[in-house]
């Protein structure tokens, strides 16, 4: 199992953890977190990437890895572009190298992954999308899906063949993706957003393996209740005490301070399809303005200074005037004003509110735990356990469903750990 955590300027934190899960050899999951430094995240934001790959030997292993470094890496290499753009054309990039690598060894050939991308940037939260992991965001009550699955059961229910209550729905395999990177020379990438960011919103980027075993209804009390860590422990233990049959990755990311909140008029809307050419402040603008700052002094020290000011005048202009040369080389395209976005989602709400019967639910599954290890007969040290559960009957008691789905979470952990510990499996 692989984790990492961290944190931006305190107000953004976040958690990855990755997990081979109760039935695979391999883990073919990959993710990545690349956190922007301060000077430069209102330029390219800070990203996050979840990918789940797929193919014999060890192609899956590969695809997954190829694609989280390559698009991170050809996302930041694309400054020319604005940051849809960008992304759109890292992912194609990555698309590129996997297929190709794939074309050079028999043993990697049709080899694929997902790449689903989370990027948080000054405009809002800009989604990057192939294949069937998922992104979704919690905000109080609510939660979106704001990706579409590229699979068949999802395509058929988008082109009206099955509805979701349908019988023929169950019978469809659900593992059966429409698109995915590298197995073909082209892709078509989704790209989603802008979407406003807000203080509290937490985000789930997801390989399959989670959401084949944890619903939605779960997923959404679970993020609004937990730290990032503590939320991606409790997910990978529930996928994994329901069979764990595929590889687990999962990437919280939850706002907690202003400064990555999304205000109007605080930056510069997006723009695709424009020329987006860098161009510096001709130099003929900055040569003037530095002899009439110059000359402006030398007025002052003759006591001159009407003709002193006239020459700073005439140096500001100077300036300016290079800037509007430089913004017009950046034109064309389409503003994506506040209140426009790329995309068709979110593509699943649903209400999930913490309550009772998901409550419940984590309590029965401590019980079940706590039997099986009364019955095996297993070393635990239940204090860890005990002290999370006192906490939980008090807060279920007093009808603090959130605070009691922490300590019922912390103390399914805490059991897990502690069977790790024992060589439980």
């Amino acid at each position: 199992m692989s984790e990492q955590t961290g944190s931006w300027q305190g107000c953004l934190h976040y958690a990855a953890i990755s997990d081979v899960g109760r039935r695979r050899a391999n883990n073919q999951d990959a993710f990545k977190l690349v956190p922007s430094e301060v000077d430069d995240w209102t330029q390219r934001g800070h990203v996050f990437i979840v990918a789940d790959g797929m193919g014999a030997h060890a192609a899956g292993e590969l695809a997954s890895k190829m694609a989280v470094d390559a698009i991170s890496h050809h996302y930041h290499k694309f400054g020319k572009l604005s940051p849809p753009e960008a992304l759109k054309e890292a992912v194609l990039e990555a698309n590129k190298e996997i297929f190709d690598r794939g074309q050079e060894n028999v043993d990697f050939h049709n080899m694929g992954t997902t790449a689903s991308i989370f990027v948080v940037l000054p405009q809002g939260a800009l989604v990057g999308h192939v294949g069937d992991s998922r992104i979704y965001r919690v905000r109080g009550n609510r939660l979106d899906q704001l990706t579409f699955d590229h699979s068949l059961v999802w395509e058929l229910r988008k082109h009206g063949q099955i509805s979701a209550n349908a019988e023929q729905f169950t019978s469809i395999p659900k593992n059966v993706i429409t698109r995915s990177l590298g197995p073909n020379q082209v892709v078509e990438v989704d790209i989603e957003g802008p979407d406003p960011i807000a203080v509290g919103d937490t985000y789930l980027l997801c390989s399959d393996g989670l959401t084949g075993r944890v619903s939605d209804e779960e997923l959404g009390p679970i993020l609004s209740s937990m730290s990032p860590l503590e939320a991606a422990h409790l997910l990978v233990d529930l996928a994994n005490l329901r069979g764990g049959p595929d590889n687990i990755t999962v990437v919280v990311v939850q706002v907690t301070g202003e400064q990555v909140v999304t205000r109007v008029g605080d930056s510069t809307p997006l723009v695709i399809g424009g020329d987006q050419r860098e161009s510096e402040v001709p130099l003929l603008a900055w040569v003037a303005a530095g002899v009439c700052f110059l000359s402006s002094i030398a007025m002052f020290i003759l006591g001159e200074s009407y003709l002193a000011i006239a020459s700073l005048a005439v140096g500001a202009a100077s300036v300016l005037a290079g800037i509007g040369w430089k913004l017009s080389k950046q034109k064309g395209g389409t503003s994506l004003a506040p209140g426009l976005r790329l995309g068709n989602g979110p593509h699943v709400s649903i209400d999930c509110p913490a309550a009772d019967k998901f409550t419940d639910k984590l309590a029965k599954i401590v019980e079940e735990l706590r039997e099986a290890a009364i019955e095996n007969e297993w070393a635990v040290d239940w204090s860890v356990l005990d002290g999370h559960c006192e906490q939980a009957v008090r807060a279920a008691s007093a009808r603090e469903h959130r605070d009691a789905i922490k300590s019922y979470g912390l103390a399914i952990h805490a059991m897990i750990t502690e069977l790790h510990r024992l060589g439980v499996q």
